[in-house]
C-alpha cells in the first residue's frame, strides 16, 4: 500500500472515531470502559472540530490512521490496530512535523509504547501532569521535539 496523506471531511468524523476507538481498545489497556464511553462523544462532537485533521486511507478509501494538530501540538495520532507496525504512525508523525510544524505532544504516562515511539522520534519529556486534561487520574507526559 502506498502511503499518502489526505484531508478529512466533517462527514467522515464518525469513521475517524471508529478508528480512534479500535486503536484505544488495542493500546490503552489502562482506560476503563466508562472512560472510553466518556471520551467517545467528546471526540466526535468537540475534539475533532478543534484540530486540523489528516489521514491515511487504505486502497478502498477507508480511513485507517489519522492525526490532529492544534497550535503545534500533536493532539491525536491513532492507527487502526489491523495496520499497526506498518510505519503509518511514523509517516503521519513525520508529516505533522514537516508540514504542520508539530513540536509538542502529550502522552498518557501508562502508554509506554507511545512514549517509546515519541522518544525514538526525537521527543523529550519536559514535564508531567498528575491528571489528564479532563481531570481524570491518568498522568500526562508533556513532550517536546529536541532541536
Amino acid at each position: 500500500m502506498r502511503l499518502e496523506i489526505d484531508t478529512i471531511h466533517k462527514s467522515e468524523h464518525q469513521e475517524v472515531v471508529n478508528v480512534w476507538e479500535a486503536s484505544v481498545r488495542a493500546t490503552h489497556h489502562f482506560l476503563k470502559e466508562e472512560d472510553i464511553l466518556y471520551f467517545k462523544p467528546l471526540i466526535l462532537n468537540t475534539y475533532l472540530d478543534a484540530v486540523e485533521l489528516r489521514c491515511i486511507r487504505n486502497n478502498k478509501n477507508v480511513i485507517i490512521g489519522f492525526l490532529g494538530v492544534a497550535d503545534k501540538n500533536l493532539e491525536m495520532l491513532f492507527i487502526h490496530p489491523k495496520y499497526r507496525g506498518e510505519k503509518m504512525g511514523k509517516f503521519l508523525l513525520a508529516y505533522s512535523i514537516e508540514n504542520m510544524n508539530v513540536s509538542k505532544v502529550d502522552v498518557n504516562e501508562q502508554n509506554e509504547q507511545a512514549i517509546g515511539f515519541y522518544k525514538h522520534s526525537g521527543f523529550k519529556v519536559m514535564r508531567r501532569s498528575e491528571l489528564d486534561s479532563s481531570g481524570k487520574p491518568y498522568p500526562i507526559l508533556h513532550m517536546e521535539l529536541k532541536k
